[in-house]
């Protein structure tokens, strides 16, 4: 079927799922995301959300769209949760891979970027590149594609009423011919995420073994099934703690060993302590 339907619906990340407000429209697509734009009549003049973060559910089945304002939200650094993005800054196209670690936005960006994340292991058949191949990375999508395809993606962003739609269009145009994805991946994600299964049980439970459970994962994922899991379980953490719920209590409810376990862990991933997560 030529449609986006052919894309599987899979498990959205944690971070999606987290308590931002909710991004109920786009921004205006004219100037670009420089700060020139004029808005149309109707539109809001006030676009930033709290934090300068708005996000909504995409039509793409478990994809998040959204807008982050830089001139207001330029601390918080962009933590690790198994998703990869494509991103619209400054009238160029580009790709978020997988994080291993924190990634700290520069201060030369412009006012306002556009990005719509796909959930963990759907981006890699969407754009046609392994995502161990992006981990850690951001790198323009013109390094991807080829002239052509690169042209067809702008042009697309450039005729759209909004950045953000035109990111969807991009999406629904790579979904039509692309095959669906593996519901192993979609598996794997929610097995995972659940935080009740070892990698040695998922990899059993699968009929895989660890070694090809770990190059399948390397090429959905950016990384072994590992560190998937630490990235997710942290994910699952960090929303509990945005609920109040105290960090002691969190580390015993996500599978942490103690709550030592778990501040390491969101160091290590972070490179700030939990509390300092949660003042954002």
């Amino acid at each position: 079927m030529n449609s986006p339907e052919r894309w599987q619906t899979m498990q959205e990340c944690s971070e999606c799922n987290c308590a931002r407000g909710a991004f109920t429209h786009d921004v205006p697509n004219r100037g670009g995301f420089d700060g020139s734009h004029s808005l149309r009549p109707g539109d809001s003049p006030d676009i930033a959300a709290p934090q300068g973060y708005r996000e909504r559910p995409s039509a793409i089945p478990g994809a998040i769209v959204w807008v982050r304002d830089m001139s207001v939200d330029t601390a918080m650094p962009v933590l690790p949760d198994g998703c990869m993005d494509l991103l619209w800054i400054n009238g160029k196209l580009s790709v978020a891979g997988p994080d291993t670690h924190a990634y700290h936005p520069p201060a030369d960006l412009p006012a306002r970027i556009a990005g719509i994340r796909f959930p963990p292991g759907a981006a890699p058949a969407l754009l046609g590149v392994p995502a161990d191949e992006l981990r850690d990375g951001r790198p323009d999508l013109a390094d991807l594609w080829s002239v052509p395809d690169t042209r067809n993606a702008l042009r697309l962003v450039e005729s759209a009423s909004s950045p953000t739609a035109g990111l969807e269009a991009i999406a629904h145009r790579r979904a039509a011919d692309t095959d669906p994805v593996d519901p192993i991946l979609t598996r794997i994600v929610t097995e995972l995420q659940s935080g009740t299964t070892t990698v040695g049980a998922l990899a059993a439970g699968l009929g895989l073994g660890p070694r090809r459970l770990h190059r399948l994962s390397l090429t959905a994922f950016g990384y072994g099934p590992k560190t998937l899991a630490r990235i997710l379980r942290m994910q699952r953490a960090l929303a509990l703690a945005r609920t109040g719920v105290p960090p002691a209590e969190v580390a015993a409810r996500t599978g942490y060993a103690d709550q030592p376990h778990l501040s390491r862990e969101i160091r290590d991933f972070a490179g700030v302590p939990l509390s300092e997560l949660l003042r954002g």
